[in-house]
């Protein structure tokens, strides 16, 4: 494995994708405890977690069947996910299969009805994966919007599910709302990070920056007026988790140029990591 020792420990989750799953879970828990889900089984939390992983090494891999050759433009995780394809595979069924078991014997059936639209999401997310064809200079701002509300949407609706509301009230809730904007962001910090470190055009370097920095300040400034406004103190935790994943990639956005591209993933994860500390801490304040 020359590939594997040869990178960093703290990589690895984001080489083995399971970056993503760890964040989707930590904002399962935040969700679940704002809106006072009474009971939420451990299954809920395995099942989000290994659907998470599947839909990533999935995307991952079929990255690299559609760059076949393109070795100069992948990332780490994707020459990682292209040297032991023949390992994911296998593991990526096991996953399904148990995620199947899990779901069916384990969540309340409700769950099937939020399911529908998460697929199709999850669909319209690998059609633009295979479909779409953009320039070098380009960037997928609309796969990176789809894979953003997806995400946000996988992982709230297993909390909503259980709090007895109807489907459309969490499409409308500001929590969901907020968190997908961050994800969003956090998704598309990667992209416009790696966009401006190839260029020289200052004017380009600028309008990468601009497209980052504000709607991050933006959304800092509407998760704390949120959070001002809840008297009873409900969901001002929940907002002040937002608060902070917004004001971490505001912080890795000025200081990008010090860290590799790798390790800006890794940091990008950990900003969305933090905030269950912080809402853990306000939370029982």
């Amino acid at each position: 494995m020359p590939l594997a020792h040869h990178k960093p420990y703290w990589l690895f989750p984001n080489l083995l994708s399971l970056d993503a799953p760890l964040v989707a879970v930590a904002w399962l828990y935040i969700f679940a405890k704002t809106w006072r889900v009474q009971y939420l089984p451990w299954v809920a939390y395995v099942s989000l977690g290994l659907v998470v992983w599947i839909i990533y090494a999935s995307d991952r891999l079929l990255d690299v069947a559609i760059r076949d050759g393109e070795t100069e433009t992948r990332t780490a995780r994707h020459r990682f996910h292209c040297q032991y394809k023949r390992r994911f595979y296998p593991l990526i069924l096991i996953a399904a299969i148990t995620t199947v078991i899990l779901v069916v014997t384990g969540i309340q059936s409700t769950i099937y009805n939020y399911a529908l639209m998460g697929g199709i999401m999850v669909a319209g997310f690998f059609s633009l994966s295979i479909f779409s064809t953009k320039g070098p200079d380009e960037l997928p701002y609309t796969k990176n919007t789809l894979a953003g509300i997806s995400f946000a949407y996988g992982t709230a609706m297993l909390a909503f599910a259980y709090t007895g509301f109807e489907m459309n009230e969490l499409l409308y809730s500001a929590e969901f709302i907020c968190f997908a904007v961050l994800c969003i962001l956090n998704i598309s910090a990667i992209d416009l990070w790696q966009h401006a470190s190839l260029t020289t055009d200052v004017e380009v370097k600028a309008i990468d920056e601009l497209a980052l920095t504000l709607p991050l300040t933006l959304l800092g400034a509407a998760s704390l007026i949120f959070a001002l406004k809840d008297g009873e103190l409900t969901t001002r935790p929940f907002f002040y988790a937002i608060l902070t994943g917004a004001a971490l990639l505001q912080i890795l956005n000025r200081i990008r140029t010090r860290f590799s591209m790798d390790a800006l993933r890794v940091l990008a994860d950990v900003a969305m990591l933090v905030p269950l500390l912080i809402f853990l801490a306000y939370s029982r304040a």
